[in-house]
């Protein structure tokens, strides 16, 4: 069987981050993204932890800007040695919109469409300033109920029945898990994430599950619900049922109760493995009367 490629240097395209944003959201972990993609999972990862695991907006275009077309009309009425006033009236613009576009990508010597267009579309990405950035007032207040062990969501609907009149006061928990998972927006330490409940370094969908991966199931098994009607009344000996008990410190216990008799049997185990517990039940199941060992072998 010839071996996939797994490589940890793909080059994500903005259809292939879209492709992974929406597994992620789905649910999918990472391992089942990365499979899919004949990546590693860190590459996945890597790519989830730029924005802590929150998916960043679609970059859209505002319906005020200029358009490439008009910028060209703009280029060509240059070369024409046009007005701005000029230019603008053929646009439907304002004059000032054109003179501003012109003078901030290179003047009327240097202006060239596609540049132009290419600079705003880059221009764009500056990162905008969130709430709390504009209300440092509310970041030690958050900081300390966060070190309280109080969700966002908490911290969210307390200050707003705190401060019911008060806007400046009302943050979303979604602005605060951002804070948190988002570094770049430098308002919340990265610290205080080890004082939500799920103690995660990038956020997880809420549909997020290991169960689609095969993980937290166990396989080839008959389900309880299938088991005969002779076994739930307890009319008949020798029917048993087994358990493993998961105590402090590594500890195990694994039990075996007759369901007609009741009667119970204990082994300490070293570990949870299959193959420890099946001995040390064996092991133990010798000491058993004969009558109950002969209906348990």
């Amino acid at each position: 069987m010839r071996r996939r490629r797994r490589s940890g240097n793909l080059r994500y395209t903005p259809e292939l981050k879209k492709a992974v944003w929406d597994k992620y959201k789905r649910g999918d972990s990472l391992w089942s993204i990365a499979r899919s993609l004949e990546t590693t999972s860190s590459s996945v990862y890597g790519l989830l932890s730029k924005t802590g695991g929150i998916r960043p907006p679609e970059r859209k275009r505002s319906k005020l800007e200029l358009t490439l077309s008009e910028r060209e009309e703009i280029s060509r009425g240059l070369a024409q040695d046009l007005s701005m006033r000029a230019i603008a009236d053929g646009l439907d613009r304002a004059p000032s919109t054109v003179c501003r576009e012109i003078n901030r990508n290179g003047g009327r010597k240097k202006y060239r469409a596609t540049q132009a267009d290419k600079a705003t579309w880059n221009r764009a990405k500056r990162a905008k300033t969130c709430k709390l950035a504009n209300n440092p007032k509310l970041i030690p207040i958050i900081e300390k109920k966060l070190r309280k062990r109080w969700s966002p969501e908490q911290i969210a609907g307390w200050l707003k029945r705190t401060h019911p009149n008060d806007k400046s006061y009302h943050v979303s928990h979604e602005t605060i898990y951002q804070s948190l998972f988002i570094q770049a927006r430098g308002v919340l330490k990265k610290e205080l994430q080890q004082f939500l409940k799920s103690k995660r370094s990038i956020r997880r969908s809420k549909h997020s599950t290991l169960k689609n991966d095969g993980l937290g199931q166990i396989t080839n098994t008959v389900s309880i619900r299938e088991r005969p009607a002779s076994v739930e009344d307890r009319a008949v000996p020798g029917h048993w049922e087994g358990d493993l008990i998961a105590g402090s410190n590594y500890s195990f216990i694994a039990t075996l109760v007759e369901r007609h008799t009741r009667y119970v049997m204990l082994a300490k185990v070293k570990n949870k493995e299959t193959k420890t517990v099946i001995n040390a039940l064996i092991k133990q199941s010798k000491k058993l009367p004969a009558e109950l060992y002969k209906s348990l072998t």
